[in-house]
């Protein structure tokens, strides 16, 4: 088997060096959109190999492009935007809210607003968005109450990666399961009962944390339970093996239907909710970039493992890795580093997919289990990120209430992320592992 080429690389550590070279000097990691750095990329990698036709390696670039995997991946991704718009137009993200916190236990405020954020970016899809949704409720808590306001903020965040780590309409779970082609009912019940022993162990933290504390949630905290329904609908389609895109169609198509029926969509504007969303920052047009960079990605992959590229990284893992466990820990250390220089765990999950696809194939990992350990890992260390999108929203939602804090203020308090990633390690070395590994040397 061929060694590889440390060259073939170049074109993902031209990504890495535009990327972090620009978030670095302008102190923005986002400043460089993804999509230019990528797209620079993948003009690096058809430089590459000269004696190669151009033509030939577009033809690499295309085929890698049009695997049906990315396609179906691109897909999903269309239909989720497209339920995420239609179902916050419909106000389900709202009524999801009001319910879960209209259940909030007084006594235990901080623990039960845990719960709450686990719920909800559960059946919203987005850590970003119930930070910003749940964030203004975090600083109430701590004006009225005493406590800290890093560690509400801090509870709000552990609750937003539960549910970004898991959902179903998740784009790390589509972009984890697709590249790793297994069903996303069984990705959702291995991740699951991997980070379960995390998430009770955070809560009883939060509970022994915030002992004593009392807070009853002022405000209207009406909600309509048919708005909540589409988030039902999808999750337990979802669990019970429904076809992915029929689940997202009937969860769009509900979600309408209730919208309309509620008056909170006007029936001209269906169409367009479904597009956009209500405030045009949801919808399908929300997903323009995440799909059109994985699809770049796929070309610059193709082309990469044309040039040894992804050889060499394999090559290099075996040298180190002599076990089904040893694999698995590579493909959290991988999935680690790449989060950790994009910033964003959809995106690493995107680029490290194919490698860890090759890793997991070479010693008999399970495509659940993997697609596990790539959503879990890159959800550890997203949510811990000083630069990552998740703390920079909650700083910035706290500083927006009056409450003037920093992701380094808010990271002692992010126990969930980190217990997530010891609970996975500990299902690495103390399962017994489920197949005998065929290596070759």
């Amino acid at each position: 088997m061929s060694t590889g080429k440390i060259s073939g690389l170049v074109p993902i550590l031209v990504f890495l060096l535009l990327f972090l070279g620009a978030g670095i000097l302008l102190q923005d990691f986002y400043a460089m959109p993804a999509i230019v750095a990528f797209v620079i990329a993948l003009a690096v990698a058809f430089f590459q190999n000269p004696k190669r036709k151009f033509e030939d390696k577009l033809a690499s670039v295309v085929k890698s492009m049009g695997n049906e995997n990315v396609m179906i991946m691109c897909l999903v991704f269309v239909l989720a935007g497209a339920f995420s718009g239609a179902v916050k137009a419909a106000g389900g993200v709202d009524s999801t809210v009001n319910f879960g916190l209209s259940i909030l236990p007084p006594q235990i405020a901080v623990a039960g607003l845990f719960v709450i954020s686990c719920f909800i970016s559960t059946a919203m899809g987005t850590s970003v968005g119930t930070i910003v949704a749940l964030t203004p409720i975090a600083t109430g808590i701590s004006e009225k109450t005493g406590i800290a306001g890093a560690l509400c903020v801090g509870v709000v965040v552990c609750g937003a990666m539960f549910g970004d780590n898991l959902s179903m309409i998740s784009d790390t779970t589509i972009a984890a399961t697709r590249t790793q082609n297994c069903d996303m009912k069984d990705k959702f019940r291995e991740n699951f009962r991997i980070v379960l022993p995390a998430a009770i162990v955070t809560l009883i933290l939060f509970l022994i944390v915030a002992s004593g504390s009392e807070y009853l949630v002022e405000g209207d905290l009406s909600y309509n339970f048919l708005r909540i329904l589409p988030y039902l609908v999808v999750l337990i389609g979802a669990l019970a093996g429904m076809n992915v895109f029929l689940v997202l169609i009937a969860g769009t198509v509900l979600s309408i239907i209730v919208g309309i029926a509620t008056g909170a969509i006007a029936p001209a504007d269906s169409f367009a909710v479904i597009f956009q969303g209500p405030d045009g920052d949801s919808g399908i047009q929300s997903m323009y970039d995440i799909t059109v960079i994985s699809i770049v990605v796929a070309g610059i992959i193709g082309l990469v493992k044309d040039n040894g590229g992804i050889d060499f990284i394999l090559n290099g893992i075996r040298k180190r890795v002599h076990s089904q466990k040893g694999a698995q820990i590579g493909i959290a250390v991988l999935s680690l580093l790449v989060d950790v220089s994009t910033a964003n765990n959809t995106i690493a999950i995107v680029m490290a997919g194919p490698i860890a696809k090759d890793i997991s194939d070479e010693y008999q990992i399970s495509p659940k289990r993997t697609a596990s350990l790539l959503d879990i890992f890159t959800s550890v260390s997203q949510g811990i990120l000083p630069y990552g999108a998740q703390l920079l929203y909650a700083s910035a939602g706290a500083s927006a209430m009056g409450l003037a804090l920093t992701p380094l203020d808010i990271l002692p308090y992010l126990f969930y992320p980190i217990l997530m990633g010891v609970s996975s390690l500990c299902f690495i070395l103390f399962e017994k592992t489920t197949a005998t590994p065929r290596v070759q040397h």
